[in-house]
């Protein structure tokens, strides 16, 4: 047997469809970016700065993280 069919037959032992991993991970990017973005605006209200600088920082390093995350989940499924 190969790689790929052990894990073709991991996946229907299992009894759960490939696609709800995929569709949590959604989820957890979802969140990730989210909170992050969330965060970055509440140290913008507390700043004086007019520019967004906190807002814009914490949003490219929230999606940062997210595609992170999604690249190792990748990894991992080969």
């Amino acid at each position: 047997m190969t790689k790929e069919s052990s894990q073709n037959e991991e996946q229907k032992n299992s009894g759960t469809p490939v696609y709800v991993k995929y569709i949590g991970l959604s989820f957890q990017l979802f969140g990730v970016i989210g909170g992050g973005t969330y965060i970055g605006w509440l140290i913008q209200e507390q700043s004086n700065i007019k520019f967004p600088v906190w807002l814009l920082l914490f949003c490219f390093l929230s999606i940062g993280i997210a595609f992170y995350q999604l690249w190792n989940s990748m990894k991992q499924d080969g």
